[in-house]
């Protein structure tokens, strides 16, 4: 079935970053796999090209676009090369839309223009240390101070992906406790600096996949917050949360597609070239039939995650249909990367293959963003059950 999700302004975008991932990143990704991130002065050159405006209104340096399209196409040409852009992506995806709906006009003139050249790249702080996906249980604290100008920050993040490189973390912390009737309230938004006084990076956590992107333990000891720093209202920030995770967690089973989508690649042109008992391993019943379902579930992926895009990019995307698109593709993805690492044999292995690299970066799908679990506790819930 033809696609009609891209159109050829689309098209034309691919062929540019796949050219850019051919020059700038795969001839050296294996120092980065090695390094356990890719290395700082990378995400200028992404800025170069143009990927963190697209979004940005042009008065501020972007594109002025509305559309995740483009975020799309990176999520497939990424996993086509076997590659990842180290933890740049939640500069855009996770990031953007923050600044967009909460930043006022002030704090879009200081935050933006850098945003787009990469001068500033951002990350965000939500979990902690022994909640996990609670994220009503959250101890980080921002009280103000006594002259109000300024609040102080005290608490600890961890699983940050991008904080190692971050410049500015939008920080959770609770500005009020909790009510008897409703946990959630208390919690804040803050455009943390993070060259402020008692911030501190701690571990740069050794990851089973996704080693090429930064993620790392923050803590802060009486960090100095100015009130021009917080985002949107206070004790707001948990429906703010809420309303940005239809989009994460597309994002989450775009990715996972595209991952499916390239296992199939990888194991179709290994099975080609490999031979045993004197015949190429694509010769082989059993491998042509493998092959084939899997191709089917990646079809029946791309649907779903083609669907998912365009309410998404229309406004339209539920919070329910999101968990669906997650639930699906990243379980999809789980099968069909298995069973393409199987037809590769002990090769499959070995993390000189992109198959392993990719075996060990899709395990994490189903955990962040929301687990498959808190996917089907939402799917239930819109369900009437």
């Amino acid at each position: 079935m033809r696609r009609t999700v891209f159109n050829e302004d689309h098209e034309a975008f691919r062929e540019t970053l796949r050219a850019f991932i051919e020059a700038e990143v795969v001839p050296v990704y294996d120092e980065w796999f090695a390094a356990g991130l890719a290395p700082r002065e990378f995400y200028l050159k992404l800025a170069e090209l143009g990927l963190f405006g697209i979004n940005v209104p042009e008065e501020f340096g972007g594109a002025g676009l509305d559309t995740h399209k483009f975020e799309a196409i990176q999520y497939e040409e990424t996993a086509r090369a076997g590659v990842a852009f180290g933890g740049s992506g939640v500069h855009t995806l996770l990031g953007l839309p923050y600044l967009k709906m909460l930043a006022n006009d002030e704090q879009k003139k200081r935050y933006l223009p850098k945003f787009v050249t990469g001068e500033e790249m951002w990350a965000i702080a939500m979990t902690e240390p022994g909640t996990g996906s609670d994220l009503a249980g959250m101890k980080t604290t921002a009280k103000l101070s006594e002259d109000g100008t300024h609040y102080v920050l005290n608490g600890a993040k961890t699983f940050i992906t991008g904080g190692v490189h971050a410049d500015r973390v939008i920080v959770c912390a609770r500005t009020a406790a909790a009510t008897a009737d409703d946990r959630r309230f208390g919690i804040s938004l803050f455009a943390v600096d993070t060259k402020a006084e008692g911030y501190s990076v701690g571990r740069k956590l050794d990851k089973l996949g996704l080693r090429t992107s930064d993620t790392a333990e923050l803590a802060f000891v009486d960090v100095k917050v100015p009130v021009e720093d917080l985002l949107g209202e206070e004790n707001k920030g948990f429906s703010y949360l809420g309303a940005n995770l239809p989009s994460e967690r597309w994002g989450i089973a775009f990715g996972a597609y595209a991952q499916a989508k390239a296992a199939v690649r990888f194991a179709k042109q290994y099975v080609q070239e490999r031979t045993v008992f004197g015949k190429p391993v694509a010769h082989f019943q059993n491998t042509k039939f493998e092959l084939a379902a899997c191709q089917a579930e990646v079809d029946a992926a791309e649907a779903v995650a083609d669907r998912a895009l365009e309410a998404l990019d229309a406004g339209e995307l539920t919070p329910a249909e999101a968990a669906s698109a997650k639930l699906f593709c990243t379980e999809v993805a789980h099968r069909v990367i298995d069973r393409c690492l199987q037809l590769h044999g002990g090769y499959g292995y070995m993390n000189e293959y992109p198959i392993a690299r990719l075996y060990a970066d899709n395990r994490v799908n189903r955990i962040y963003g929301g687990t498959s679990e808190i996917m089907k506790s939402i799917i239930a819930k819109d369900m009437g059950l």
